[in-house]
């Protein structure tokens, strides 16, 4: 039961960060890119890379940090289905390159910040 607590929390943590991150980003570079689906997208899976090799390598324990960051902070704030309907909706409206931009900046950054977490933690073990 306490392992769901810690999903739940995290998801609400998760939500509301991604809520005003996405407005912040919309405030500052206006709505005419989602920029701040991609944001939350490329910082999740960064702090995705951080706390997988954390965990793997001992540094955080596994429970209750991997329910309540990975699967309900991380799994609220990135957004993959707010990543969907953006690029369907850009493509809708005719704006296919930034339709196709969105999409090649999403899953190139995202993958890359992974590897970078890992990365960073790998070189401090």
């Amino acid at each position: 039961m306490q392992t769901w607590l810690f999903v739940a929390v995290g998801g609400a943590i998760g939500a509301c960060l991604r809520f005003g991150m996405t407005e912040l980003f919309a405030l500052l570079f206006g709505r005419s890119f989602p920029y701040g689906t991609l944001a939350v997208n490329v910082i999740g899976s960064f702090i995705m890379g951080l706390a997988f090799a954390l965990i793997s390598h001992g540094h955080v324990l596994e429970s209750p940090m991997k329910p309540l960051l990975m699967v309900g902070i991380l799994g609220a704030l990135t957004t993959f289905s707010s990543f969907a309907l953006d690029t369907v909706l850009l493509a809708q409206q005719g704006a296919y390159l930034k339709a196709l931009l969105n999409m090649g900046l999403n899953v190139f950054l995202c993958l890359a910040m992974v590897v970078l977490g890992m990365q960073l933690v790998a070189s401090r073990v």
